[in-house]
């Protein structure tokens, strides 16, 4: 039996490049080739951009009815948004003030936008699935995003919390990972410390099914506690955790 072969089983449970055999003193050329794949999903997830149309349709396809806004932060392009991290946080032009609400969803590029275009809707639907009562405000369509982009936002919104789904950094073992980030009282200044993630939102990470249940529970207990962050734990059930949760 080869090391490799000793490895094997492992790879069903990671995505992570375990168990590559050798061939002399390189690598196969199969796994020098997908990795060459991976590297290159990566930049494409980094430099691509949000269909916003798309997206439009997506929510209409997923029934969700609420109002859509479209805003850009002061990162006016790619270049600018990658080199100049300040700038993804700065709104690029100030939100008519609205009423109250309780919360306000934000889709953000981020580092990914393939991560919002195949997972942001279903993610953004799953979670308004489980709240019945919520006063939820328009749903955002943000370009050149970053996280804190959500607290001018959510301040303008008169929301008492805003969440953030935006692309997470792509790996070379995933290029369509999503991140939701959950602020309470949303507003300028707030830091990462006031924040909390539910990350690796994607078909073969957590599903969106899985973090629409995580969401809408963390949103609950924030919304409980007048509080995210820190010292709001992540004690959900496990059937809210798993990646396939039955329902109710």
């Amino acid at each position: 039996m080869t090391a490799r072969d000793r490895w094997q089983f492992l790879r069903q449970h990671t995505d992570a490049r375990i168990a590559l055999g050798r061939s002399g003193n390189a690598l196969p050329t199969d796994e020098v080739l997908a990795f060459q794949l991976a590297h290159a999903q990566a930049r494409d997830a980094v430099h691509g951009s949000m269909d916003v149309d798309v997206l439009r349709q997506q929510l209409v396809d997923a029934g969700v009815s609420l109002p859509v806004e479209l805003v850009a932060s002061r990162a006016h392009n790619r270049e600018a948004f990658l080199q100049r991290p300040d700038l993804g946080r700065q709104l690029d032009a100030v939100l008519s003030a609205r009423d109250n609400c309780d919360v306000v969803f934000v889709l953000g590029d981020g580092l990914s936008a393939r991560a919002v275009m195949e997972n942001g809707v279903a993610t953004l639907a799953a979670t308004l699935a489980h709240l019945d009562g919520w006063d939820v405000g328009p749903v955002v369509i943000a370009q050149q995003a970053r996280v804190a982009l959500a607290d001018p936002i959510g301040e303008a919104m008169g929301a008492k919390l805003a969440v953030m789904l935006i692309g997470e950094r792509p790996g070379l073992s995933a290029a369509d990972s999503l991140g939701a980030y959950l602020t309470y009282g949303p507003r300028v200044g707030r830091q990462n410390a006031d924040r909390n993630c539910v990350s690796n939102i994607r078909d073969k990470g957590l599903t969106p099914e899985g973090a629409g249940h995580k969401i809408a529970y963390l949103l609950g207990r924030a919304r409980a506690l007048s509080l995210t962050g820190v010292a709001l734990k992540d004690d959900a059930p496990l059937q809210v955790a798993n990646e396939h949760p039955a329902d109710g």
